[in-house]
């Protein structure tokens, strides 16, 4: 059993999928896997998944028709084997030794349900992609 499953509910993300993704797969905490929901794309999530996948084991893909977000959160809910469960949306990207810290405290503190900041793509008044890291 992972220590921590993470669910990715991804919908026509592209332009984020990789930062949200390299953010995942080099966690400092080894001991994950990563149930990525397509939930019906119609840009290159699929795809962008699908190379992750096949660079890691950890990552799994459920790809299923466009049924909305509770959906996709459901069906990821329903595969998860983690100790515990995260969540990181798409167009958000974590720092490398999140899920590490989050995870040595909730076990130290014997915890039900933890918090952290996170990082959010954002665009400017331009029309810039900028990251924007007051996000809690």
């Amino acid at each position: 059993m992972p220590k921590v499953s993470v669910i990715v509910p991804t919908y026509n993300v592209s332009q984020y999928l990789d930062e949200c993704m390299t953010s995942l797969i080099n966690q400092t905490l080894e001991d994950m896997e990563f149930i990525c929901v397509n939930d019906g794309s119609t840009d290159h999530s699929l795809e962008i998944l699908q190379t992750y996948a096949a660079a890691d084991q950890r990552v799994k893909i459920i790809d299923k028709p466009n049924g909305g977000y509770g959906k996709a959160m459901n069906v990821g809910l329903d595969n998860c084997t983690g100790e515990y469960i995260g969540i990181l949306e798409p167009d958000d990207y974590v720092k490398l030794d999140m899920y590490e810290k989050l995870y040595d405290l909730a076990v130290k503190n014997n915890l039900d349900i933890i918090k952290a900041d996170f990082y959010r793509f954002v665009h400017d008044e331009d029309g810039k992609l900028v990251k924007n890291y007051n996000c809690l």
